[in-house]
């Protein structure tokens, strides 16, 4: 026994590999030394996206003269589009190609277009920002999923780890965010974006060759074919035994063996979907070969992992409604900036893509008080590794979004106030909702990165970032419909909302009813979170008391 906890704290037994394929040794591979390398390219990459998205909404209104609501629905289409091609890249990922090698493509993609926004001629350059979403879909959910792969669940302390891996994450990112709408803007504006473009390229080419020297500290997860066949494996073996009824022990139902335990992770019985039990019955009037096919018999832990994901479903459409109130800090948010008076000592203007700066900062600051005092203090308070729970988590950075839309319909509608006198509003009354939704994104956002990783199947775990980025794709389109309907309708009844540029709008109200729509879904939410139930691991020597070997001798009868 001595002999086996010395060998586990040597080496890592969590299905990964080192770069050459053998077990990898805990001291040399994996954790911070490896993750710093994973956190730079994120850095990297998000001041490129960000250099491109806060400026968006600006050069199509200023440049390709599209009116305000048009405009609008293209920033919108266009990151819907970027954050909802992960599901693609991270299936690819997960299921043939392997995290590492995914990144890699997705990166050299990501250096291949050329962001000169000078081309004149419109589709040479939605070519080229489109070609930005296929290099994200590949890039975002791998990346971050092949970060945290570097943390063992099954190890204390790496798990503990893991927990404050994703804060440090989205620190990073966050400081991409900032140089990407300070620096990178700031050339756009006062250089040109030609050379914007060059340093763009040359620091995400930097990054790659910082990413490829890491490659001996990784730790590697191989791909294991589509993790959607086991699920639709389930549910058919559950159609097909529909008559049959369910033991009342779960341990009757078909276990892995202990011969098997060591490919992956066990997770225990659940009493939810009981339906979906009935593919985990063993037919003892059935061959054993023919009963093992898995299309007639699925183990309880390939059960439990479809469970997972049919659960989270509500909570993804939950949490729809936060990503709408997230869109507007770089559509109408940064819109409203360019109008406003940004002038500081009458020589320096900021440019109006900057304001998110205070976002980023925000986060920033946000999620080291969470990291250095919020988490110690409540872990001793209640006792759980994380403080609080996940959900909760998401939970608190909704509330702050509701805030954000009622601070944001107040102050839109003084600036109408401002413009009938015909003087213009100072652009730092947009600083509170850039800050109120920075906190809400670093308790919300961030939240959902963990839980999506963390609660979705381990052979899932790069299309777990990617549902994650798809709530914020869906945002963005739903977004784009309702502003759609909402000039349909304020048109059909009177003056719409949406005019052809800001001052002929009524945002304001736009931003009454987001509040209203995100303060009902969060009851909604608190409704579902209060009842879910969340993942739980089996330890390699058990699964859920049930005698193994009774298990198998039965399957052989």
């Amino acid at each position: 026994m001595m002999r086996k906890k010395a060998e586990e704290a040597e080496w890592v037994y969590d299905s990964s590999v080192d770069h050459k394929g053998r077990l990898p040794l805990r001291a040399r591979t994996g954790v911070w030394k490896a993750s710093l390398f994973i956190i730079a390219i994120e850095f990297s990459e998000r001041l490129s996206y960000f250099g491109i998205a806060t400026s968006l909404i600006i050069y199509l209104t200023e440049v390709i003269h599209q009116d305000l609501k048009t405009a609008a629905r293209s920033v919108n289409y266009w990151i819907g589009v970027t954050t909802l091609m992960p599901l693609f890249g991270g299936f690819l990922a997960d299921a043939y190609f392997g995290r590492f090698s995914t990144v890699l493509l997705s990166s050299i993609i990501y250096l291949m277009p050329s962001e000169d926004k000078n081309k004149v001629h419109e589709i040479v350059f939605f070519l080229g920002i489109y070609l930005i979403s296929i290099g994200t879909g590949g890039h975002k959910p791998s990346l971050e999923s092949f970060g945290a792969d570097q943390f063992e669940d099954d190890h204390s302390e790496e798990r503990k780890q893991k927990m404050s891996f994703f804060n440090w994450w989205n620190l990073g990112l966050c400081s991409g965010i900032l140089f990407g709408v300070t620096l990178i803007v700031y050339v756009e504006d006062h250089v040109s974006y030609g050379v914007a473009d060059v340093i763009l390229a040359l620091v995400m080419a930097t990054s790659l060759v910082i990413f490829i020297v890491g490659r001996p500290f990784y730790r590697y997860r191989s791909p294991s074919g589509s993790p959607l066949t086991p699920m639709l494996q389930v549910v058919v073996s559950a159609v097909r035994k529909r008559k049959l009824q369910c033991p009342d022990d779960p341990c009757q139902l078909y276990h892995l063996s202990k011969s098997h335990m060591e490919q992956g992770r066990i997770l225990s019985h659940t009493t939810k979907l009981k339906f979906l039990d009935k593919a985990a019955i063993l037919e003892t009037t059935e061959n054993y070969n023919e009963q093992h096919n898995p299309w007639r018999l699925s183990t309880v832990t390939k059960v439990e992992e479809t469970k997972l994901i049919i659960n989270m479903i509500p909570i993804w459409l939950s949490t729809i409604p936060f990503g709408i109130c997230a869109t507007q800090a770089t559509t109408f948010f940064i819109k409203q900036g360019a109008i406003s008076n940004r002038n500081i000592c009458n020589r320096l203007v900021i440019p109006p893509s900057s304001m998110y700066a205070l976002t980023a900062i925000t986060i920033i600051i946000c999620l080291t008080i969470y990291e250095k005092i919020l988490v110690p203090t409540l872990r001793k308070l209640t006792g759980k590794e994380r403080g609080i729970q996940i959900l909760q988590r998401i939970g608190i950075g909704m509330v702050f979004s509701i805030a954000t839309m009622v601070v944001s319909a107040l102050v839109e509608r003084k600036r109408l106030s401002i413009v009938k006198n015909e003087e213009v509003m100072s652009v730092f009354w947009l600083a509170p909702q850039f800050v109120i939704i920075g906190i809400g994104d670093g308790f919300t956002l961030v939240g959902l990165q963990e839980y999506f990783y963390d609660q979705v199947p381990d052979s899932m775990r790069s299309l777990g970032i990617a549902f994650y980025l798809s709530v914020i794709g869906a945002a963005n389109f739903v977004t784009s419909l309702l502003i759609t309907a909402v000039d349909h309708v304020t048109g059909k009844y009177g003056k719409s909302w949406f005019g052809n540029e800001l001052n002929s709008s009524r945002l304001d109200n736009f931003y009454w009813l987001l509040a209203a729509i995100t303060t009902a879904n969060v009851l909604v939410y608190v409704f579902l979170a209060r009842r879910y139930s969340y993942k739980t691991v089996e330890g390699r020597s058990a699964v859920a008391h049930c005698s193994l070997d009774n298990v198998d001798s039965h399957s052989m009868a």
